[in-house]
């Protein structure tokens, strides 16, 4: 395969709410450029894009998968994303090395909650958009609702140059506004242009108008020609709308039933023709590690190698595959490279560019193109790679915060570092899961973005390392501390013969401000307890705090103070006055009226407004409190806090109440009391865990 120079690369993201069609409409586009001679299905199983296993089975994209296909003499990188908000760092991965994403909008249902969610990652990364309005060919499908919806959502800038005309079953026919004329389809999706029928010239020339003006907004000195003229030419219009695609001004609207490969010629032209290339206008940004700092180059082959990798995975009789953009400079086979993120060189072998699992062999890559590399030791998804003589660090890739955990335990005895292995290998390949073996609460936990997303995690762990782990509920971190104070003496006197042990103090315990943390306060006067036994008693209190006394879990915002005891000129010890101070802190501690406190979680809940009363309701049955609430487009946000110990498969519920249309994210705000009766219920489980042990 021939080396394509930048300018004639385009970069495109398929991205929306789950089942719209975006695996479909990759197939369609390779279809269209004859890069598979037969389109596959979902049902089947024999789509390009979607061929994991998982995946097939399931009917929906897990991962992200990468494609091209040549047009026009353009090479179209096609990331195909997941529309599931489980996997939603595989769409952040994609959008951090595309220029343009092209969003599929419901025409039945008109913008979804997960297309809003994924378009903030647009709006975020700075990449343009396109807008391809698919399903035009199914029952109740509506080209006008859902250019409404998109406008609604996404703003005046989202802008028609396309009309579906016959939406619905029958469906076969769209106007291109930029060449007005009517394109026919074919049963195979073949397309044939005409003229616009006489009762569609008054819809088509309002629609036109409309885009004209847009296009002309997107550029001062078109502008002030439109004004001057009425009109722009062909070639004003083109430079025009490349201009507001780049700028962000104009995000164009296109229509198709992708399954009948509708349309996705038509989409083709339109990304090589109007969307931007990786260099156009472009600049790479990073750290020069040894040398200048911050940098600056022109994103050509001609500048210093730049590459990111944005997705790694492991594939069976192949090993580890590396995704990865090269921003500048020029990526070649059997070469070797530095690993700036981690300071490691890097041996290149062979290079590919790939169709889903297919792999084909090249010998470069050029500046602003996606490849693929094996069997890489030491390079993970976010890494930077480089020549060793110009070390560059790009910026990270930021992914989202986990909005699940859930713990794991091993079926089999044994099998720990399997594993631990396994987990940290899967975590390299998706940095959205997170493992950690918390010391505090004795658990392994696993964070991730969903259920649905730690289900095919464990499955992995399962098919790829042979080990079986229980899902089981995760302790709270919760945290004890006190209302009132308290003081005290505590002796620890033991005598059996010989050297006996001891150690007396007194103690004043006094709650502190929330946030407060711990203070010991040695208020010793005249060598009551001698100094050299104060270290041993402030251990005695601080590894007290530590262990917790009606939880199990860390005291918190307390205040202790030793200010009285005696000693023993021969019996005491470190030891003495260590178990004396404990014992006393303990002792204390219960009768300053203790408290637990809990963690409590900002939620945002983001929801179409007719379920909004169930999800309420549901927040309050789950202590809840209601912060506030925003519209953002037909959609309701829900601002709440919400204990952690509430929370536990949320995911789930909420994915019941809204029937699938429902999303949430959350982060720790801070902790706060728990009611009496949650208390009793977390300490008499403890007091119980204690007997049995």
């Amino acid at each position: 395969m021939k080396e394509y120079s930048t300018e004639k690369i385009r970069n495109v993201a398929l991205i929306s709410h789950a089942t719209v069609g975006k695996s479909s409409l990759a197939e369609a586009m390779l279809y269209s450029a004859k890069a598979i001679n037969r389109m596959g299905t979902i049902d089947d199983g024999s789509t390009v894009s979607d061929y994991h296993v998982d995946e097939i089975n399931r009917k929906f994209s897990i991962s992200t998968s990468l494609l091209h296909c040549i047009w026009n003499d353009s090479k179209i990188n096609i990331v195909d994303t997941p529309g599931y908000s489980d996997f939603i760092g595989e769409v952040v991965g994609a959008l951090g090395v595309v220029e343009t994403a092209v969003v599929l909008i419901n025409a039945v249902a008109g913008v979804e909650v997960g297309t809003e969610t994924t378009f903030k990652y647009v709006t975020k990364k700075n990449v343009s958009s396109v807008f391809f309005v698919n399903l035009c060919d199914k029952e109740h499908s509506s080209f006008e609702n859902a250019v409404s919806s998109i406008q609604e959502s996404f703003g005046a800038k989202a802008i028609p140059v396309q009309i579906a005309v016959n939406c619905g079953e029958v469906f076969n026919k769209i106007i291109d506004l930029l060449q007005m004329k009517l394109i026919t389809f074919d049963s195979d999706g073949k397309a044939s242009i005409g003229e616009i029928p006489d009762n569609l010239k008054d819809q088509a020339n309002a629609a036109r108008e409309t885009l004209v003006e847009a296009i002309a907004e997107a550029d001062d000195a078109l502008l002030e020609k439109f004004f001057d003229e009425g009109e722009l030419s062909d070639e004003d219009i083109t430079s025009g709308l490349q201009k507001g695609i780049i700028s962000g001004t104009i995000s164009p609207i296109l229509a198709g039933a992708a399954a009948q490969a509708m349309g996705s010629e038509q989409l083709l032209d339109f990304i090589a023709t109007y969307c931007p290339s990786p260099g156009k206008n472009a600049e790479v940004k990073g750290t020069e590690t040894n040398g200048e700092g911050e940098v600056n180059f022109p994103a050509t082959s001609d500048s210093p190698l730049a590459v990111q990798v944005f997705k790694t995975i492991s594939e069976q009789h192949l090993g580890e595959l590396t995704y990865f953009r090269v921003y500048s400079g020029r990526m070649q086979a059997s070469s070797e490279v530095y690993n700036s993120s981690r300071n490691k060189g890097e041996k290149i072998g062979q290079l590919y560019v790939m169709n889903g699992k297919k792999r084909t062999d090249v010998t470069a890559i050029a500046a602003g193109d996606i490849g693929a590399a094996v069997k890489l030791k030491d390079t993970h998804t976010g890494n930077t790679l480089c020549l060793k003589t110009k070390q560059l660090l790009l910026p990270e890739i930021e992914f989202p915060q986990p909005v699940i955990r859930t713990a794991i335990e091993p079926k089999k005895k044994g099998e720990e570092d399997k594993i631990a292995t396994g987990l940290a290998t899967l975590h390299e390949e998706d940095p959205t899961f997170i493992v950690t073996v918390d010391p505090e609460l004795h658990q392994t936990i696993l964070s991730g973005q969903g259920e649905l997303h730690l289900d095919v995690i464990i499955r992995k762990l399962t098919e790829k390392y042979h080990v079986e782990v229980e899902l089981i509920e995760p302790k709270i971190p919760y945290r004890e501390t006190i209302r009132k104070k308290a003081e005290g003496q505590s002796k620890y006197k033991k005598q059996s013969g010989g050297r006996g042990q001891y150690g007396d103090v007194h103690l004043r315990l006094e709650p502190m401000k929330r946030g407060d943390g711990f203070e010991f306060l040695n208020e010793i006067v005249g060598g009551v307890v001698p100094g050299k036994f104060i270290p041993a008693v402030e251990k005695g209190v601080v590894e007290a705090t530590v262990a917790g006394v009606i939880s199990g879990c860390p005291v918190v915002d307390v205040k202790v103070a030793l200010f009285y005891g005696s000693y023993h000129n021969v019996d005491s010890s470190d030891m003495a006055f260590k178990i004396a101070a404990s014992m006393g802190f303990r002792k204390l501690f219960k009768e300053a009226d203790p408290v637990l406190l809990e963690p409590i979680y900002n939620v945002e809940i983001r929801v179409p407004e007719e379920y909004m009363g169930d999800v309420m309701g549901d927040i309050s049955s789950r202590r809840g409190k209601i912060a506030g609430m925003d519209a953002e487009g037909k959609f309701q946000v829900i601002k709440a806090q919400v204990p952690l110990a509430e929370l536990y498969k949320y995911s789930t519920t909420l994915r019941s109440i809204t029937h699938g249309r429902g999303i949430h994210s959350r982060e720790f705000s801070h902790y706060e009391e728990t009611p009496r009766d949650v208390q009793k219920k977390v300490t008499d489980a403890y007091e119980a865990e204690r007997e049995n042990n």
